[in-house]
């Protein structure tokens, strides 16, 4: 059990539990349940007989993980520190060697009072500090610019430093720009795009598990090739076979292989380059920047701000948006697309009406508009109350969306459920404070 030095503490109660057992085992370190507990901890338990008995000591058994630790007296190879007193009996115990890392470790303790009137055989149990180092268990090139690494263990990695270094050639040099971690993982961004097919080895610094415990060497390298994008099965584009024969043959020194070789990687980097280049009118794959030029080549006419995931959907049912455009259904549709919002019904303006010599203007009823006017208008009932923000934005689609000759008037909204003012004693009045209901 870590040790731990408060300022100060104040006991504002003390509750007395009653129990009629004998002998009772109490003052575990560690104690049950308890996780994290250093390899070299000593092992302290505390026998008391809360009667007038005592406890018998030559009765007395500790087992550690099944091995006898103590009976009277300890045995080796454990060491014991004994106290002694009429009630009670206090021993600390010892192991010769330090516990495993991640042991879960059962103390059994069985002893009886003096004269044997009464007994006590329980077990608790556990756990050892984590004090393995994490490992890299593996890396792989997830992009021209990516390198993911795979540990054994979930990390941490606020320190970590990524080391890339080619191994065969020719390649480029690689540095680390950017680490990403996600429980057991590290993704690496590279400052430029690797040579494809070359092997490389990763070097990972300062990277630790959730316990503390650093990588180590040789655990802290692995060996990964340079990613070569996707190409069409059938191209054929090897500038070493380009040359003429008699040219590869007088290539005794391999220098005009090796510059070759420099020429190739460049080449195969343009050309990848040129197969990305349909991703930019895919909707699924194109970047940001594009999508935004996409929606501005369909004419978006809805100004709200959307992640990228949104800019990828409204691209799609943009066009199908502009063809429901003048329906009821389509306003449904494109109000649930952005709001995430079900209008309920959209109805017919109803005004109130004039009632001759009954009517007050301005008590019961209002100056409304022509019945050419409310014949063409309509209301949007939604199922909850909205915020600011999306009254706004629902005015906007259904403005655009309805047909030109129509008129919204309102938004109908459910009242704020009522919150009757309750009596209370005292303090209350009637038809001041609260109301009868």
């Amino acid at each position: 059990m870590a040790t731990i030095e408060l300022p100060r503490v104040q006991v504002q109660s003390v509750t007395l539990t009653t129990s009629g057992a004998r002998p009772l085992l109490i003052n575990r370190d560690p104690s049950p349940g308890e996780v994290g507990v250093p390899i070299d901890s000593p092992l302290a338990l505390e026998l008391v007989d809360p009667g007038a008995g005592g406890i018998d000591r030559s009765a007395t058994r500790i087992w550690v993980d099944g091995v006898l630790a103590f009976d009277g007296a300890p045995v080796p190879p454990f060491a014991a520190v004994v106290a002694q007193s009429p009630d009670s009996l206090r021993v600390v115990l010892t192991p010769a060697a330090p516990l495993s890392s991640l042991a879960r470790v059962t103390v059994r303790v069985a002893s009886r009072t003096v004269g044997g009137g009464q007994s006590l055989d329980e077990s608790w149990s556990f756990t050892a500090e984590d004090r393995v180092s994490p490992r890299l268990a593996s890396a792989q090139a997830i992009s021209q610019k990516q390198l993911r690494l795979v540990f054994d263990e979930p990390i941490e990695s606020s320190n970590a430093t990524v080391l890339v270094t080619p191994i065969a050639a020719p390649a480029v040099p690689l540095g680390a720009v950017h680490v990403a971690s996600e429980a057991n993982r590290l993704t690496v961004s590279l400052d430029v795009e690797m040579s494809p097919d070359v092997e490389h080895e990763v070097q990972v610094l300062g990277v630790t598990d959730l316990s503390g415990n650093m990588v180590l060497p040789p655990f802290d390298k692995a060996r990964f090739k340079g990613f070569r994008p996707a190409r069409p099965p059938s191209r054929r584009f090897d500038l070493w076979q380009m040359l003429p024969k008699h040219n590869r043959r007088d290539d005794t020194t391999g220098d005009l292989l090796r510059f070759i070789s420099c020429l190739q990687e460049v080449t195969d980097l343009l050309l990848a380059d040129l197969d990305r280049w349909p991703d930019i009118f895919d909707l699924e794959r194109a970047p940001e920047p594009f999508l935004d030029l996409i929606l501005q080549d369909l004419g978006n006419p809805f100004p709200f701000d959307l992640d990228v995931r949104g800019k990828r959907r409204l691209a799609a049912v943009l066009v199908e948006m502009y063809r429901q455009k003048g329906t009821a259904q389509g306003i449904k549709n494109a109000v649930r697309f952005f709001l995430g919002i079900d209008i309920m019904a959209i109805t017919a303006f109803n005004a109130d009406a004039l009632v001759l010599g009954e009517s007050l203007l301005g008590v019961d009823w209002v100056l409304g508009p022509s019945d050419r006017f409310a014949k063409y208008a309509f209301n949007v009932v939604v199922a909850r109350i909205l915020t600011p923000t999306e009254r706004k934005h629902l005015r906007a689609i259904v403005e655009y969306l309805k047909p030109a000759h129509t008129h919204f008037v309102d938004l109908v909204e459910p009242f704020p459920p009522l919150v009757p003012d309750h009596w209370e004693l005292g303090l209350s009045d009637l038809g001041d404070t609260t109301l009868l209901h």
